[in-house]
This record gives C-alpha cells, structure tokens and sequence, in this order.
C-alpha cells in the first residue's frame, strides 16, 4: 500500500512539471522553436528529482508538445502544414448482402499475433497505455482474498458489485441504469452478439454504419443475417436521411452503431442525431443495439451521451466492455439490453453459463478504489497526442490527394488513398515490410472502400512507428503508380 501511495504522488509530480510548461506554451511565454529549461535545471526550479522531469518530457514529447534534439536539449515542438481533407462519405447501397470478409480478417489478426509487425492495423493499446500493473496487483490480492467465490460459477446478471459501478458511472452519461438493469458478459463481443440474438431472428435485415467495424460484420455473418449499408459522415455519423429511406425499401428487424467514435471512421453523432435515431428506430419498434465501448475515450472536455440516454421504450441496447481502457485479455463486458434484458441472461446462461469471477472482481475493485477517471484523464491526453502525431506523419509523407479523418475520440484514422491506390495492393507490400494496416475492404459487407486504410494509434510514437508511416507512404506512392 505505501508502495501504491508513493507512485501515486511521483505520478502527480511528472504531471504537474508537465502541466506547468505546457501552461508556458499556450500562454506564449514558450513559442515554437524556443529551447525549454535543461533538465537538471527545471528539477532544481520545481523541486524535483530528475527522473520526475525526464518523465514529464517524454509526457510532453508524447503529447506532441516538445520534442529532443540530439546533443541540444527540448525544444517547443513546431506545428506541421495543415492536414489534407477528410474522406469522403460513401455511397448509398440500395440491396442487401450477406457480409464475407473472414480470409481478410484473419490475415490481419496473425499479423497482429507477430511482435516482429509494427501494429498500425489491430484496434488495440499498448499495454504501458493501461494499468497493467494496478489491475493485474488487484486481481492478484482479490484471487488470495475470494476463497471459495473467486472460482464458483457467477451467473447472470452477473457480479453485482461490478453492475453497481457500471450503473453509477451510468448517471453522468444520462442514462441512470439501474443495477438490475445490466447484465455482464464475455467482452463488448458476447454482449452485442447476445443482443442481437435476442432482437433478430437468422435472415433478418439488419443496417449497420458504413464503413463497419469488421467484427460486428463477421458476427453478423456467423449468424446468417443480411446487412444494409447506411452511409457514414466521417465527422457526424450515420445518415439519418439514408437510414430512413433504406428502412421504406427495406424490412430491417435492427440497427447496429457505434454514435461514439465510430470504428474506423472516428465520428461522434450529435445528440441530436442520436434523439432523432432513437426516436425514428421507436416509431417503427426497431432496436438499436448500440457499441458504446470508445465513449470514455473523448479528447474533450465531456463524456458524449450514449444514444441510451435518450431511449424512452426500452430499445435502445447497450454494449460496452473495458477492453479499450483498462484490460483487453480480461473480457469484462457488459450490456443493458433494455425490453430485452430477460431473453439476454438467458441466452448468456445459454451461451457462456457465467462470466469469468475473479477478472469481474479486478475490475470492479479498480472503478471503486483505483483511479479510474485520473487514469483515464491521463489516457486520454495521451490518444489524442498519438492521434495527432500519426495524422501528421501521414500528411506529410503519404502522396498528394491522401484524405484524413479527424476523431474526437478513441485511436483510429480512417484514411482515403489518392484516387487510384489499392488498399489490398498496399496492404500486401506493407505487410511483406513488417508493416500492419488495416484494408477498407474489410469493413464492408460488400467489400467497398478499396481505396481506403484503416490506421491504429494505439501505441505510444517512436522511431519504429515513425519510420513505419515513411515507408506507408512511399509504398502508397509505388501503389497508385
């Protein structure tokens, strides 16, 4: 425990010796190109060990802020050129299809499996971006402590003190979920494939965002559905208009969306498109079922509203897991299935019996007593850095008519090609380089969006990843040849 309490307080020095030059910096005193104090003599100015200082600066250096100059010392980072344009949204798809990606798909996860590959491609976090250490200390002293519970069967809803933190987190969302409300579950996967089990029947037209996440289009085809594409604003989300006259053509049983940080695309619906999607899908009693599991990862000052917050009839279905904020291998998920909620507990007892104990015990104990929020302050911070980082990269070294996408959240770009390049093609001679990306194909149930990238920004930037957008970008030049 003094041990915890003496890392807590070093962590809030780095970040006060950080925040305090970047003070320095949007007050001007500090301008781009300036040399900033030496380290041993901000350490004697603050009052700090040096160590606290070189942390700070790499913080600083990862947010974008300053950058190392060999044999010169930190200096104010200069801003790049302005970035390209955003992609452009797709095309209206009038006929339904059924999704079939998976040899992609699986091309990218083995990529994923190999540590040689530089990850641009997996929607995943550097383990040193999570509290590895606090979580895995947690589940460690929990298993010592939980006798008997920690290995007894916990079926659903599932654990009720995780329940309990889920639904007082809920209340600053706008949605005031109940305890009884949620049910827990393998991952944010279990709970959408649970949901959608219970709203659908195999056959059933379902709509989904376009472009879609890849893994709710490999669901979809495990369960023999057919998939409308709507089409998405890289900026606002899913077109409403669009989704309105699909469903006139089209006998559609459910809507399947991410209105927080869509994956690939990174948009944030507005709360009044999300009023207006949940009101429209109530008229006809179609459920949403909707992947909240990037809302806690904002860059702004707020946590946007799940379209949750606005459901009045009990459709809405809510999904989310904390494999994108605090530990992807423990598979703590979970959902509020609204109307549905009796026929998804039976469907998980079905399916999985009980979610695994001790992991929903570590987490649950780390949203009480671990620092959720100070961790995700600082997480936050650093995905935004990462995002900016990359977009400039690419920016600057991929060929002219590159196209980029500006997320408000999460840690995806989507990237269009200049007219002509093809995503397979570089996809392929990335991969022969070490390289990982994720090809637009495989986020369309038809297997649109050839001539577009999916980039991950998930991991802290480096030289590796550095010299991995270089390469990206000549390879792109060489591509559209």
């Amino acid at each position: 425990m003094q041990q915890e309490t003496v890392a807590a307080e070093q962590g809030l020095l780095y970040e006060r010796v950080a925040a305090h030059i970047e003070e320095l910096i949007e007050r001007g005193t500090l301008r781009p190109g300036d040399r900033i104090p030496s380290v041993r003599r901000l350490a004697r100015q603050q009052g700090v060990s040096i160590a606290t200082v070189l942390q700070a600066y790499l913080e600083l250096e990862n947010r974008a802020l300053i950058e190392a100059r060999p044999q010169s010392g930190h200096y104010v980072r200069a801003r790049r050129a302005p970035l390209p344009p955003e992609p452009r949204a797709a095309r209206a798809c009038t006929t339904t299809s059924r999704p079939s990606i998976g040899n992609l798909v699986a091309k990218l996860y083995g990529a994923a499996r190999d540590p040689s590959i530089v990850p641009l491609g997996a929607a995943s976090l550097d383990p040193a971006l999570l509290p590895t250490e606090r979580i895995n200390r947690s589940l460690s002293l929990i298993a010592r402590g939980a006798g008997g519970a920690g290995v007894a069967y916990d079926p659903p809803p599932g654990l009720v003190a995780l329940r309990r933190q889920v639904a007082r987190r809920s209340i600053e969302w706008g949605c005031a979920l109940s305890v009884d409300d949620i049910v827990t579950t393998v991952g944010a996967s279990e709970a959408l494939h649970l949901c959608l089990r219970a709203a659908t029947r195999p056959g059933d037209t379902v709509a989904v965002e376009s472009p879609a996440y890849y893994g709710l289009l490999r669901l979809l085809a495990g369960l023999q559905m057919r998939v409308i594409e709507i089409p998405s604003h890289p900026r606002t989300g899913m077109d409403l208009a669009a989704l309105a006259e699909a469903m006139g053509r089209h006998r559609i049983r459910a809507v399947m969306a991410i209105p927080n940080f869509a994956n690939p695309l990174g948009s944030l619906m507005p709360d009044e498109a999300k009023e207006e999607l949940v009101e429209m899908l109530g008229r006809r009693e179609i459920p949403l079922i909707e992947d909240d599991i990037y809302g806690d990862l904002h860059f702004g000052d707020e946590r946007p509203r799940p379209a949750k917050a606005f459901d009045k009839r009990g459709l809405v279905m809510l999904c989310s897991s904390f494999s994108k904020t605090v530990a992807p291998g423990y598979r703590v998920g979970w959902a509020a299935p609204g109307v549905f909620r009796e026929e998804v507990e039976q469907l998980k007892f079905a399916q999985s019996v009980a979610t695994a104990t001790l992991p929903q015990m570590a987490v649950a104990d780390f949203l009480d007593n671990g620092g959720y929020d100070h961790h995700l302050r600082a997480l936050r911070r650093k995905l935004a850095a990462q995002v900016e980082r990359v977009s400039e990269a690419v920016a600057e070294h991929f060929p002219p008519g590159t196209r980029i996408s500006r997320p408000a959240g999460g840690f995806m770009l989507w990237v269009e090609l200049p007219p002509g390049t093809s995503a397979l093609d570089l996809f392929d001679r990335a991969l022969a380089r070490g390289i990982a990306i994720a090809p637009g194909p495989i986020f369309s149930a038809k297997q649109r969006f050839s001539g577009y990238i999916r980039l991950s920004c998930g991991h802290p930037w480096s030289e590796l990843f550095d010299h991995a957008i270089r390469t990206l970008g000549k390879l792109c030049a060489e591509c559209g040849v």
